[in-house]
Formats: C-alpha cells, sequence, structure tokens
C-alpha cells in the first residue's frame, strides 16, 4: 500500500513512548533499563505494514484524524512486536530481522558472565516473555490515549485479535508437537486465527472505526484481512525453508529443526520421498546438510509446486474479493497491490 503519511510520525510515537519507559526503567534496575532498550531495538526495522494498513483505511474511508490514527497505528507496531517476542521464545528462535532476539542477547549477556549454559537460557526466555507482557500492557495504554468514541471500539479490536492469535498459536504448537492432527483444513484455520487477525483484518477495522465507517465496510475489511493474513502466512511458510536468509532476517533450518507443521509439510506426507528423510524433521541437532535433505524431499514429493500453486490461487481468490467489495477504488486498488507482493515477496 502506498504510505500516505509519513512512517515517522509512527516511528516519533515510538521513540517517544521507549524514552519515557527507559527513563522509568533506569531507576530500578540497569538490567531492567536494558531490557526496555532492547525492546526498543527490537521494534526498529520492521515493515511497519499494520501501522501503514490502518492509516491507509482511515484515510481512503475520509477519517480526519490524524493524531490519533497515529497513535493507534504505533499501537499495532508494538501488538506485532509484543507477539513475535513470544513467539521467539515458544520457538526457541535466535535471530530475527537479521540480529539476535532479546531472548538470545540476554542468554549471551549470562553465558558471558559465567552463568551455565541453563541458567543463561532461563535469562533470555524470561526476559523475552517478560518484554512481550509488558509492549502487549503497552498497546492497550496507547490505545487509551486515542479519544472519543473510536477508543472503547479500537479496545475490542485488540481484545479481540488478540483472542484469536493466541487460539492460533496454541493451534501452531499442538500441531508441531503431534498433540493435535493438523489436517489442512485445521491449518488454514489456524493461519486466519494466528496471523489473519492481527495482522491484516484488526489494523484494516481499527482503520475504518476511527474514520468513522459503517458496519458493512468493517465486515467486508474483516474478511478481506483475514484473506490476506492467510496468503501472507502461506509465503511466510515457503520462505522459512526456500528463502534466502540474507534477506528475510530469519532462519531457514528453524521450521525444519522446530517441527513447524504446515502445509508444505502436509502435501509432502505419503511420498516415499519424504518419509525416507522424515527422521530429521524435528532434530533439535538438524544441521545444514540435514536440512537440505529434507528440501530435497519437499520438492521431489511435488509439495513446493503445490504450495506456489495454492499461493497463486489464493492471491487470485483475494483478488477477486476485494473487486466484490463496495470499498473506494482507491482502498480497492491498494489491497490488490498488497495481495499480489504478498503473494510473490522474498522478505
Amino acid at each position: 500500500m502506498t504510505e500516505t503519511l509519513p512512517r515517522e510520525a509512527v516511528d516519533t510515537v515510538l521513540a517517544e513512548f521507549f524514552e519515557d519507559r527507559i527513563r522509568r526503567a533506569t531507576p530500578l534496575a540497569e538490567h531492567y533499563a536494558l531490557l526496555w532498550r532492547r525492546l526498543a531495538r527490537s521494534s526498529e526495522g520492521g515493515k511497519r505494514l499494520r501501522p501503514r494498513l490502518l492509516l491507509d483505511t482511515h484515510r481512503a474511508l475520509g477519517g480526519t484524524n490524524a493524531e490519533d490514527a497515529t497513535v493507534a497505528a504505533a499501537a499495532f507496531e508494538l501488538l506485532h512486536t509484543a507477539l513475535l517476542l513470544h513467539d521467539d521464545v515458544i520457538d526457541g528462535d535466535l535471530r530475527r530481522r537479521g540480529r539476535p532476539t532479546v531472548t538470545a542477547e540476554f542468554a549471551d549477556d549470562a553465558l558471558t558472565s559465567g552463568l551455565p549454559k541453563r541458567s543463561a537460557s532461563a535469562w533470555g526466555q524470561a526476559s523475552g516473555i517478560l518484554g512481550g507482557d509488558l509492549l502487549l500492557s503497552a498497546t492497550y495504554a496507547l490505545v487509551a490515549r486515542v479519544r472519543g468514541s473510536a477508543r472503547e471500539e479500537l479496545t475490542d479490536i485488540v481484545e479481540d485479535c488478540l483472542f484469536r492469535a493466541a487460539a492460533g498459536e496454541h493451534d501452531d504448537v499442538a500441531f508441531g508437537l503431534g498433540t493435535a492432527s493438523g489436517s489442512p483444513e485445521q491449518l488454514l484455520r489456524m493461519m486466519e486465527n494466528k496471523t489473519g487477525g492481527y495482522s491484516f483484518a484488526a489494523p484494516l477495522r481499527a482503520g475504518a472505526a476511527l474514520a468513522g465507517a459503517d458496519e458493512g465496510t468493517k465486515a467486508e475489511l474483516e474478511r478481506v484481512g483475514t484473506a490476506l493474513g492467510v496468503l501472507y502466512q502461506l509465503r511466510d511458510d515457503m520462505l522459512g525453508v526456500f528463502g534466502d536468509s540474507r534477506r528475510t532476517g530469519k532462519s531457514t533450518t528453524g521450521d525444519l529443526r522446530e517441527r513447524k507443521r504446515t502445509l508444505l509439510v502436509a502435501f509432502a506426507e505419503e511420498h516415499p520421498a519424504w518419509n525416507a528423510v522424515r527422521y530429521l524433521w524435528g532434530d533439535p541437532n538438524l544441521d545444514e546438510p540435514g536440512a537440505d535433505l529434507l528440501r530435497d524431499a519437499l520438492v521431489t514429493s511435488g509439495a513446493r509446486t503445490g504450495m506456489s500453486d495454492l499461493i497463486e490461487a489464493r492471491r487470485q481468490e483475494v483478488v477477486a474479493a476485494i473487486g466484490r467489495t463496495a470499498l473506494p477504488a482507491g482502498l480497492q486498488h491498494d489491497l490488490t497491490g498488497l495481495a499480489d507482493r504478498l503473494a510473490g515477496r522474498a522478505a
């Protein structure tokens, strides 16, 4: 989508917020102030997709309160960062956006100070969990700054998308551990809840709420946003195995090492090529040669092609759905362009 309000406006709100928290944390403990400094850094470098969705929707629907929209947009960026922090702890990821995660940084500090590996890991995980908790609380604190009747609706939108995101994350963990089957239908539902809600549908709805849009418009944005979220996640799962880590900033072995169940894996099941190397999937000591064997099996089984075909089919479905809405032509154009970029993104 086009960036109609300067990204700097959202970044300014975030910078002021983190400066305040660092100032308040410094007298309490140096490591607590360090946590806040690292939280501030972890919020940098992202695409600012969710703020842009909210701001562009607000503008396209005739919204005029740029100040409140910018504060709400910053809140959604904090929400995104919070969920990434928790996700890194759950998945054991040590890199994000091309640099160490908050969890990894605190664990490395502890190792350097002489703590044993188990204690260092616990310190890192505790820091990641608490950091995510603090930013979830901060999301509500920023929403509370919004003036007027939209504030209550925004609070409900945040609560609803968090409720759904937790359901999706719980499913994701269950499928990886094998405590639930993770059928293709269940995987798609998980994507709708985990990614579709908070990453796309919620900021679109929030922009509409701030613009005073009617319920029909909000419902259309909810449906389109959820579909865009699934498209985003499908491509993300492909990049998690076949992407270029220099561009994505994330490991391309992590999903395979963590036994992450995706449609890519579901498409490969029962094929002899996958079954021959399946024992490597979920191996905590998986190395690059082992990951290459799994990737080769995903290609040989037709899973990679099947996933690519599904992404293209979903892109066409989303574009058609956008065209059937009564949304303003400019917003339809932006959302269609976004769908195209999500389907073909490399990072």
